[in-house]
């Protein structure tokens, strides 16, 4: 069943996030950066929207890891993210790489 469309913007946002990281020296990203990569590809979306799916990444699909420092989130890269970007594997509820970018 294909998603609905809220669903699949969530799924797009949360690739283009994966892959905004992973072309990072660090694989790291502060959140304001983050909503200036989902701006480039249209998604004008609040910060709480944007935090939303940093922790749905970080503990539902284990794709990212999020530190605090101040009132700015750090989101890193984990294996499991980059190897989603890299396809060697897929994570349910992130939109596959290619398929629409």
């Amino acid at each position: 069943m294909a998603p609905n469309y809220k669903d699949f913007v969530d799924q797009n946002v949360r690739l283009v996030i994966l892959k905004a990281l992973a072309l990072e020296s660090h694989a790291s990203l502060n959140d304001a950066l983050i909503e200036y990569q989902l701006q480039l590809f249209g998604y004008n979306r609040t910060r709480e929207y944007l935090r939303n799916q940093l922790r749905w990444l970080e503990n539902e699909a284990g794709a990212i890891r999020i530190e605090e420092h101040g009132s700015a989130w750090i989101a890193t890269l984990t294996r499991t993210g980059r190897y989603h970007v890299e396809r060697k594997c897929f994570l349910e509820g992130v939109q596959r790489p290619g398929d629409v970018d």
